[in-house]
């Protein structure tokens, strides 16, 4: 009987975890196959990555985008195994053949947008941008050219993820201007690619951004303390000198939201309005009362 109660206490936080991934995979997939089949397809250019590829080969196969990507991906997952962990590409599995049932099955079944090429790439690249950082932020990937990324995302954690992205389909996107005979499909697939690259970044890395206010004053005590007691945001004090005039002078280092800096300014200048402060931005912040530093 205990160890029952144990199997039962073990299976419940799993069936949880599928769930949650499953919806994200839902979500994710929706958003991409949406802006990959009833935007980029009809507009006669290729995004990057496999997905591209698969496009370029459906432009003459007529064979379907999500499985011909499935096939082009197992490849891609065994070079990856390695570097990347079991673990991880058993979730982009999962995620991938999600996203192919959305590719084959139920984007057919929506309206496909046959307007204006330039305004399919805008939204194309917004909404697969959309549904790629949900499938990232849950830790996985819609595989291709996203396992090359993670893979390069993991040697260089500092490399921004649209960067990447930039680098590794550009070559997939001046490929489908070859086969689509105009030039038109390059600039609209680099359009798509622009787009996903913003898209991405500012889901993934724009919603926990903020400032970053550095503040000279001798009266660096006060100004701490005030912060702390109106914006309930803590503050650090460095010590620092002056080059030129060799004087030791605080400054009052805090990391708060862009809504949080007209007070923060408004402090400082009712403590001492002779103080130099310095505003710039953040991408991410972990610690107590930002993010978890999990990893």
């Amino acid at each position: 009987m205990p160890q029952d109660r144990k199997a039962v206490r073990f299976s419940a936080p799993s069936l949880k975890r599928l769930s949650v991934d499953l919806l994200y995979d839902i979500l994710g997939s929706f958003f991409f196959a949406l802006g990959v089949y009833n935007f980029a397809v009809q507009a006669n250019f290729a995004p990057g990555g496999v997905t591209g590829i698969a496009i370029i080969v459906n432009h003459f196969t007529n064979l379907p985008i999500g499985t011909l990507a499935l096939l082009f991906n197992i490849p891609l997952i065994l070079m990856a195994w390695r570097i990347l962990g079991h673990r991880f590409l058993i979730r982009s599995f999962r995620t991938l053949v999600v996203n192919t049932i959305f590719l084959d099955l139920i984007s057919p079944r929506l309206p496909v947008y046959q307007g204006d090429p330039f305004l399919a790439a805008l939204f194309a690249g917004a909404l697969a941008g959309i549904g790629l950082a949900i499938v990232y932020q849950n830790k996985s990937s819609t595989g291709g050219s996203d396992l090359l990324i993670m893979s390069l995302r993991k040697k260089r954690p500092h490399m921004s993820l649209g960067q990447i992205t930039m680098f590794v389909d550009g070559i997939v996107v001046l490929t489908g201007g070859l086969v689509f005979q105009q030039i038109d499909s390059v600039l609209y697939g680099f359009v798509y690619s622009a787009v996903l690259i913003v898209v991405i970044d500012k889901i993934m890395f724009g919603v926990i951004s903020g400032k970053l206010a550095m503040i000279i004053s001798s009266r660096g005590e006060e100004i701490s303390k005030e912060i702390g007691e109106k914006l309930t945001r803590g503050s650090t004090i460095l010590r620092a000198k002056g080059a030129y005039s060799k004087e030791h002078r605080p400054v009052v280092m805090c990391a708060c939201s862009r809504s949080q800096v007209p007070e923060v300014r408004k402090i400082v200048k009712e403590i001492d309005p002779d103080a130099l402060m310095i505003v710039t931005s953040y991408d991410e912040v972990y610690g107590e009362g930002f993010l978890p530093i999990d990893e």
